[in-house]
């Protein structure tokens, strides 16, 4: 997709929970175990290395987009010391990455390089 995405483009969004440490990934399974409970959202493998443009150590959670309204609040609260990048899936990966982002807690700057961007 080359041209910059419209907000009716956003299929499903990711999560990806942020943490540094053993002890970060041991509170990342919880939440993500506890969400798989509440919610349909897909977990991803638990990584103990920075993967793609992510600067940390993450977990993806996938979740359609109807489902945002629920499971973002939710994040907010129960998400503890853990950091959360979250971004629609458009189809434009660099959009996602960019413009598109909101984080719970604090931010980090990603390595955007490896993505396209879009076509004026």
């Amino acid at each position: 997709m080359g041209h910059f995405p419209l907000h009716n483009d956003i299929k499903a969004f990711h999560a990806h929970l942020y943490y540094i440490d053993e002890e970060g990934m041991k509170m990342a399974k919880n939440l993500a175990e506890q969400a798989a409970e509440l919610f349909d959202i897909r977990v991803g493998r638990f990584h103990q290395q920075p993967v793609g443009p992510h600067p940390v150590w993450s977990c993806q959670l996938s979740f359609a987009a109807e489902t945002f309204g629920q499971i973002i609040p939710w994040l907010m609260l129960n998400r503890q010391s853990l950091d959360v990048f979250v971004h629609p899936l458009t189809g434009n990966e660099y959009v996602d990455h960019t413009q598109g982002v909101s984080w719970l807690g604090k931010s980090y700057e990603l390595d955007v390089s490896q993505f396209m961007p879009p076509s004026e």
